[in-house]
């Protein structure tokens, strides 16, 4: 078990979840690399860019979100098991979404939020009168 400078739950969680879709620490490849762009002197002397590579399923990963390499460490780990998951559960996860998205279009809004959005088209109707109705310098001095 790897440890992260993060919460002992989110460790536990990410391992829990690893452990669900058959990743084992032996499975990964872990470098470090020197992270690239704004940063200064902080970039240039610290390898805190992490580069992952499952050797089963030949995923690869670079993460340097953030400053510290052992958190950086958690989020490329996070991210590998986002595209391992993806990869084995993809089709039926891509048509699940898609069956989702479809019924939340079809649903009606309810009657608070429908008179929200007039209340807000009215407004803007009202914003747009008033620009075309404001007479310019010129015409004033006429």
């Amino acid at each position: 078990m790897v440890t992260f400078s993060v919460s002992k739950e989110k460790e536990n969680a990410l391992s829990k979840r690893m452990e669900s879709l058959g990743i084992f620490e032996k499975d990964i490849v872990e470098k470090f690399i020197r992270s690239s762009g704004r940063g200064g002197q902080r970039v240039n002397k610290v390898s805190t860019c992490v580069y992952l590579k499952h050797i089963p399923t030949k995923i690869e990963v670079k993460c340097q979100k953030e400053r510290s390499q052992a958190l950086n460490r958690f989020l490329a780990r996070r991210i590998l098991t986002d595209k391992i998951e993806k990869e084995i559960r993809g089709k039926e996860s891509e048509e699940l979404q898609r069956i989702e998205k479809i019924r939340r279009q079809k649903r009606k809004r309810s009657k608070r939020a429908k008179l929200k959005i007039l209340e807000e088209k009215r407004k803007q109707s009202l914003k747009k009168k008033e620009r075309s109705f404001r007479p310019k310098l010129d015409d004033l001095e006429e």
